[in-house]
């Protein structure tokens, strides 16, 4: 009978997918339970079927501070069912990636037999195997690689990891992200996209719902907005290429064996970078806070917006050719 694991993983669509290579390997030696967000069900029977999924959005998980810790208005019921869901699951191992002493305290309240973590703030008194931090340089996979470890896991290094070919002939340009200081000027996609198109390339277009207007109005009726982590696959497995900001989106586009170029802004790539050996990325432009977690202290996000258009088709160009030389999908088939 395996042991039982719990990962707690309660953040975005790509803290879930950075940390897949575990999950993957975890579920062959354990009984994995994984508590994050609810997509991640929809991730579930695609890369890690073997692993139950149980659905929650902590409210510390939210963006803005006044949301945080409002904490009348916390889902305390819903709390307090899943702590008793999980205190029934009996867990010999629990654990968490991030430096964060809430998780922490979240695997203490399991009662896991043993619980490991990076320790912050003095949560090390709610873990039972504190370890230590990878190099501040390094991936945030890594500390999933350094989980590994501890329990005895074959977790591969990212220079390793296998992708499968890409699987579409499509170049995915997706204009979201999850917070508005990581999103790239919508005008400068656009032209983008429209020389993308003047040199015979296929481009879908997606965006998020509060961009769907902007893109109506610049011509782009036929943008694809979608709603679902099932969704945003479908557009992916017509993929060849995928161009866009540092968010879920090209996580996944990597996972799915789909070569990324990503602009990144107050976040830095080599902590973030998606997981596929032909990613590319273009580093936000230099700021006094930079990384500030989302949190910009100016009007306008500069280390993104300062990112000028031909820079970035200087680069995108370079990507297209390199990862389409030799191949024999043709975007203009």
């Amino acid at each position: 009978m395996k042991a039982k694991l719990l990962v707690v993983n309660l953040w975005g669509l790509g803290d879930l997918v950075i940390a897949t290579p575990f999950l993957q390997a975890a579920s062959q030696t354990f009984e994995v339970v994984l508590l994050a967000k609810p997509y991640a069900k929809d991730l579930q029977a695609r890369f890690w079927s073997r692993v139950k999924v149980v659905p929650f959005v902590a409210p510390w998980t939210a963006f803005h501070y006044s949301d945080k810790y409002r904490l009348l208005r916390w889902p305390w019921r819903a709390i307090f069912r899943l702590r008793k869901q999980l205190l029934g699951e009996h867990f010999d191992f629990a654990l968490s990636a991030r430096w964060d002493p809430r998780d922490h305290l979240l695997l203490a309240l399991t009662r896991a037999k043993a619980r490991l973590g990076f320790p912050r703030l003095g949560s090390s008194r709610f873990l039972s195997r504190p370890l230590a931090r990878p190099d501040p340089r390094e991936h945030q996979y890594e500390y999933w690689r350094v989980l590994g470890h501890a329990l005895g896991l074959e977790v591969p290094p990212r220079e390793k990891l296998q992708p499968p070919p890409p699987p579409g002939n499509e170049i995915l340009v997706h204009t979201g992200a999850g917070q508005p200081v990581r999103v790239w000027p919508l005008n400068r996609y656009r032209t983008l996209v429209t020389r993308l198109r003047q040199q015979n390339h296929r481009v879908r277009l997606a965006c998020d719902p509060d961009q769907q207007t902007w893109w109506a109005d610049a011509g782009e009726p036929e943008v694809a907005v979608p709603s679902t982590v099932v969704e945003l696959l479908t557009l992916i497995d017509h993929s060849g290429a995928f161009i866009g900001n540092d968010s879920g989106p090209g996580h996944l586009a990597a996972l799915c064996g789909v070569p990324t170029f990503t602009l990144f802004g107050p976040q830095l790539p080599e902590w973030f970078a998606p997981l596929h050996p032909a990613s590319e990325s273009l580093e936000g432009k230099a700021c006094p806070y930079k990384p500030c977690s989302d949190y910009c202290q100016f009007p306008l996000p500069y280390c993104m917006v300062n990112s000028g258009v031909e820079e970035v088709w200087a680069r995108v160009q370079s990507f297209i050719n390199r990862n389409w030389k030799g191949r024999s999908i043709s975007l203009t088939s």
